[in-house]
């Protein structure tokens, strides 16, 4: 008899069954807790200890409204706005020719430059906190913006370089040389040519960056003593005492101060998934 086409082997569709069920329980496990700060966020203190879990027994704003009228909510979002801005597209720039350096133009220590940059995966800037300390107080940076995006841009281009280039590797040599026998410049090339072809590399290193960032409590609480200067997850403490805490209020605050970098992660998801199949099709 002839062989049926189109139809997977079993084993086949129990693989890919396998699969989808191990996503799904990973979907579950990663939003779950995201869904419970949610509804917490709706729930007063006597709520949250006598059921977490259940659903408030109504969605009032009085949280929402707490978390905007005792804090400068504003203040500290514009804060974490401007750092995570700052840093990230400063990670993009100066790793972005960095690693196009390596990647396109290699020389005799390019592989020794490369692993110099990676070398900062493998400490973690924590572990340098005093003699850091020590470097920005000397430099003046201590309780300024700028001091803390150097902080983070100094944390995030060794993942932004090495993502950046592995995939700038794989980029055909015959564009290049087809714009060089057209006469572009190699700022021409690299900024027309080679880039747009690099965007999910950069929305990827965009990501991986911007989210610890926004999130970083450690670096604003050790450099960051003004209160015009504090940053979302610094300026949400105000609602934690040594003796009591307000739990919903807390939950509120760090629901609304998620919502802008969920938002951000959606739209470069997109214009991920958009490059990949222009990329692919191209």
């Amino acid at each position: 008899m002839p062989r049926r086409t189109g139809v997977a082997p079993k084993g086949e569709g129990i693989k890919n069954g396998a699969i989808q069920v191990l996503l799904a329980l990973n979907a579950v496990v990663m939003v779950y807790p995201l869904f419970v700060m949610v509804l917490s966020a709706f729930k007063t203190n006597a709520e949250l200890f006598n059921s977490p879990f259940a659903l408030p027994e109504s969605f009032s704003l009085t949280n929402a409204a707490r978390v905007w009228g005792e804090t400068n909510f504003v203040l500290y979002l514009g804060n974490s706005v401007i750092v995570t801005a700052s840093a990230v597209l400063t990670i993009l720039v100066v790793g972005t020719m960095a690693a196009y350096a390596i990647a396109r133009y290699p020389f005799r220590l390019s592989g020794l430059v490369f692993l110099f940059f990676l070398s900062g995966l493998m400490v973690p800037l924590k572990l340098a906190i005093i003699p850091l300390f020590i470097q920005l107080d000397a430099l003046g940076l201590i309780n300024t913006r700028p001091g803390l995006v150097l902080i983070y841009v100094a944390m995030g281009l060794p993942s932004a370089i090495f993502i950046l280039t592995g995939f700038l590797r794989t980029l055909p040599t015959e564009l290049e040389e087809a714009a060089r026998m057209e006469g572009a410049s190699e700022l021409r090339i690299m900024l027309l040519i080679m880039l747009p072809l690099a965007r999910p590399a950069l929305v990827i290193a965009a990501i991986q960056n911007a989210v610890p960032i926004w999130n970083d409590f450690f670096f604003p609480l050790v450099f960051i003593t003004s209160e015009r200067l504090k940053t979302l997850p610094q300026g949400l403490t105000v609602f934690m005492g040594e003796y009591n805490t307000d739990w919903g209020v807390l939950f509120s605050g760090l629901s609304l101060a998620a919502l802008p970098i969920i938002a951000v992660y959606i739209v470069l998801s997109r214009q991920f998934i958009e490059g990949m199949t222009q990329g692919a099709v191209k």
